[in-house]
């Protein structure tokens, strides 16, 4: 890749030649033309969370939370390469024709590595879940894949939001999340880390909120002690959108806005999205700026400009043509991104649907037929959308089975048609579901109730959860389709924790992207065996957690967690049976055997769970340690060794030290945690290794 100090020379003479004010312009989002100097505009806003985003066709992927519940790295890396380069074919398609609008630039504004340590919060689905060192596999992963690996950054990631943040989403912008040394340096701050010193991302993006005190975009102690000092960071730091303005409009820290744009930038943040840098001439002039500092920022962010090889002519990747986007090939991908991705939750033997049995299948729902639950946020507009009634009925009319649908109410409210009684659509659903073998169910959210505040419908909650439970409308849908005594399968679209009593058999589809329909009629008739695990606790009530605002972790994660959760963190079920013998621990890694019991060809994930034994650091329960996915035929037999997170056999003190502490270890290998409940779902308990490391 190119040396960052060619990169930084080439900046800084490019902006010795800039005017304080032409230095100034190019730390906006939307940094405008230098024509004198030869630079075009240049817009550094563009998101690519599952896909590239908001400019039109791309591929749609599985949103975050479905490809953290695929538990695969090297599957990651390859999503993350396909989103790579759709952006470059985008860009440099659109640069051509002069479109250098929001959207469309090579900075790409993910992997989102928050930590979803409450499932209330809306925009968890955008993250990889709840655990430290999934999230930082997966981010690094991310990172590696887009960036690439050639001479030139093939498009700059961006880890956000640095750091802390994970909800409220209504007071996100006033909110001080308290956060002790120990979870910081446990659990908040490990996957920034590792996208900083393994994946060397290019960018972070601060959050909203302040941190212990300090607003996180213009945190001292984030953006200058940690990040840069400690951890060494060499790329730039963006703020998030508007989140410099909350400084002297709501978090009161600053009394203006020349003010807030000098605390931000004297810290280190190059970029800023939203409109507050406009009065960085005037903190200049007040005094509160030095042109030192201005010109850094400046520098920072060209030298991103040429390691993305914008004003080189012999950038590999300009080669990238607009047909490389939108392919056949991707779209395979996303379809077995989507059948990796979904989560067998139940099963009392309904699945997979015999279709030699089967005359007539009634699918109902608000969203069966819908876009949006298979789109999650941030997304892009795919060409190639395959709603789960598409998926189903498409698989059925190839097998001469007859589909029947109903709507059976709206995502959240009581009618469909405006003039019509409540529950205008249930005598429907009833009317499908009794001329029926089987009904599939599929319910749910989308991003218009769970989401990011400002961007959903849900404004009384601004995208947060207010409980664990389907909208009103949808629980009453349910219990009648169950009332009507046949088989029952659920299908879940949605990116958090639900509790759904109702249902012979419930599938996690999440928001699957483009090819969720054709995935969940794979898995549902047996094509498929369902493979995913949860990347996040499923609770059966808030009632059951700390308050929201409170950011300890105490009682919080799997990790922590005191009580029996509804579904556990990397539960999830297959069609098929496993066997997993032979546990031999080392130091750095573990090897098991595992053989497919089953009668089917099916994939499975191998985890690995470390408990200091003696620690009074230790959580409450083993964490992961590694993990990895497995492809096996019907009888297949093999040795599997996953490698160990270096951090395994440390602890983290109330001081936020990390270190090495017991002797002893508890090691746990199998597909789930060790916990009472894993075992009970799933029939199986993992092995269990004692091991002393010195």
């Amino acid at each position: 890749m190119m040396n960052r100090n060619e990169a930084r020379a080439q900046a800084q003479a490019l902006v010795a030649q800039m005017t304080l004010e032409e230095k100034a312009s190019q730390l906006r989002f939307d940094a405008p033309a230098i024509p004198r100097l030869g630079i075009p505009a240049y817009n550094w806003w563009n998101e690519a969370l599952h896909g590239v985003a908001r400019a039109g066709t791309a591929t749609v992927f599985p949103q975050a939370i479905g490809l953290a519940a695929i538990f695969d790295e090297d599957f990651h890396g390859k999503v993350a390469e396909v989103i790579s380069t759709e952006a470059r074919a985008k860009y440099n398609g659109q640069s051509a024709e002069g479109d250098r609008d929001i959207y469309k630039g090579l900075t790409l504004w993910s992997p989102n590595i928050n930590i979803f340590r409450d499932p209330r919060w809306g925009r968890g689905h955008e993250t990889y879940g709840e655990d430290p060192y999934l999230t930082s596999r997966l981010g690094v992963r991310f990172i590696e894949g887009v960036q690439g690996e050639g001479k030139y950054i093939k498009a700059a990631a961006c880890a956000k939001h640095f750091a802390v943040h994970s909800g409220p989403e209504a007071i996100r912008h006033e909110f001080d999340a308290q956060a002790t040394p120990r979870d910081m340096e446990e659990t908040y701050l490990p996957a920034f880390e590792a996208a900083v010193k393994e994946a060397h991302v290019e960018a972070v993006m601060g959050a909203y909120n302040r941190v212990n005190g300090e607003p996180a975009c213009g945190s001292k102690t984030l953006l200058v002690d940690i990040l840069r000092e400690k951890w060494g960071f060499e790329g730039h730091v963006t703020s998030d959108c508007w989140a410099i303005a909350d400084f002297h409009m709501h978090h009161m820290v600053t009394s203006t806005a020349p003010e807030s744009a000098a605390l931000a930038i004297k810290n280190g943040c190059d970029v800023n999205c939203g409109n507050t840098y406009l009065h960085l001439l005037q903190a200049y002039q007040e005094g509160l700026v030095t042109e030192d500092q201005i010109t850094l920022a400046a520098e920072r962010l060209f030298t991103t400009r040429y390691m993305l090889g914008l004003f080189a002519d012999d950038c590999e990747y300009d080669r990238i043509s607009y047909l490389e986007n939108d392919t056949d090939e991707h779209d395979a991908l996303a379809l077995q991104a989507a059948e990796k991705s979904m989560v067998l939750l139940r099963n009392d033997g309904v699945l997979p649907l015999d279709e030699t049995k089967i005359k007539t299948v009634a699918v109902i729902g608000p969203n069966a037929d819908s876009k949006p639950a298979l789109e999650g946020n941030y997304c892009g507009t795919s060409s190639r959308y395959v709603t789960f009634l598409e998926g189903i009925r498409a698989y059925c009319r190839e097998r001469g089975i007859r589909v029947l649908y109903s709507q059976g109410c709206p995502l959240s409210t009581e009618r469909t048609e405006n003039l019509a009684q409540p529950g205008d659509r249930l005598a429907e659903a009833r009317l499908c579901a009794k001329a029926a073998d089987v009904v599939i169910a599929c319910v749910g959210l989308d991003a218009t109730l769970e989401g990011e505040e400002g961007d959903t419908g849900n404004q009384y909650f601004s995208g947060d959860k207010k409980d664990l439970q389907l909208p009103e409308p949808q629980r009453v849908l349910m219990q009648t389709l169950a009332k009507t005594g046949k088989p029952l399968v659920t299908v879940l679209a949605v990116g958090s924790s639900l509790n759904v009593p109702e249902g012979n058999a419930q599938v996690l589809a999440w928001y699957p992207g483009q090819a969720g329909g054709t995935a969940l009629a794979e898995i549902l008739f047996g094509r498929v065996s369902p493979s995913g695990k949860l990347p996040v606790t499923f609770y059966h009530d808030v009632a059951d957690l700390p308050e929201f605002t409170d950011y300890h972790m105490e009682n919080r994660t799997y990790r922590y967690y005191t009580g029996t959760p509804l579904y556990p963190f990397g539960f999830g079920l297959s069609y098929t049976t496993f066997a997993v013998e032979n546990l031999r621990p080392a130091a750095d890694h573990v090897t098991v055997t595992v053989t497919n019991t089953g009668a089917m060809d099916a994939e499975t994930v191998v985890e690995v769970y470390v408990r200091d034994r003696t620690s009074k650091w230790s959580p409450v329960h083993p964490s992961l340690a590694g993990f990895a996915r497995v492809a096996l035929k019907a009888g297949e037999k093999r040795e599997v060794t996953v490698k160990l997170n270096p951090n395994a056999f440390t602890v983290v003190n109330a001081a936020g030290e990390r270190i090495r502490d017991g002797k002893v270890f508890d090691i746990h290998a199998g597909l789930s945690q060790p916990d009472a409940r894993s075992v009970e779902l799933m029939g199986q308990a993992p092995l269990h290794a004692e091991m002393t490391v010195e």
